[in-house]
């Protein structure tokens, strides 16, 4: 069987920068498993690579498919946006692993529904002043920023990730990014070893 390799980590704490870069590493046999969405699509994302963005509408259809595997939805500052993981054509664990970015919360749930031996959590750090300007800064680059957002998003993470919720999901293996290439490196490193 594959496994399911879970990037997971509070806001702006660099894990899509490392994703990336972990996805580019052509040793890594790795399948994306990318997740859905109702929030609407950032400046400089496209529609299949980070996310798929869809409507309320078709969010439901799935559900009423019963093809939603787990979904989180956040009441945001401008309504609630769901996340949500769909068993689509993307899952074969036959054949294949895969790579995600997820939360706490999708990251139990996928457990629950694949087994605990299917998935692999990769746990981000990120010193939390570092990761406000980091987040701040991304902001400031959107057409529209969405500051009061960003800001519950801090908290809510801060709350989400607490020690307690890590140990008691499990995770006890962190990386931390004071240094992008590093990080990434020790990652890939620990991929190898799952493999």
């Amino acid at each position: 069987m594959g496994k399911i390799f879970c990037f997971m980590g509070k806001s702006a704490c660099g894990k899509d920068t490392i994703y990336k870069q972990i996805l580019s590493d052509r040793s890594l046999p790795l399948k994306t498993l990318i997740p859905y969405t109702t929030r609407p699509i950032r400046d400089g994302e496209q529609n299949g690579v980070e996310y798929y963005f869809l409507t309320e509408e078709q969010q439901q259809k799935l559900a009423q498919q019963g093809k939603i595997i787990e979904l989180r939805a956040y009441q945001t500052v401008h309504g609630i946006w769901k996340y949500f993981t769909v068993n689509d054509h993307q899952l074969d664990l036959a054949h294949n692993d895969y790579l995600i970015i997820g939360t706490l919360e999708s990251y139990l749930r996928l457990q629950e529904y694949f087994g605990a031996d299917s998935l692999i959590p990769l746990y981000i750090e990120l010193e939390s002043g570092e990761r406000l300007q980091r987040a701040l800064n991304r902001e400031r680059l959107q057409t529209e920023p969405k500051y009061a957002e960003l800001c519950r998003r801090f908290l809510a993470d801060e709350a989400d990730f607490s020690a307690e919720n890590l140990e008691h999901a499990g995770i006890c293996k962190m990386f931390l990014n004071n240094d992008l290439d590093t990080c990434t490196k020790e990652i890939i490193s620990y991929i190898k070893e799952h493999i």
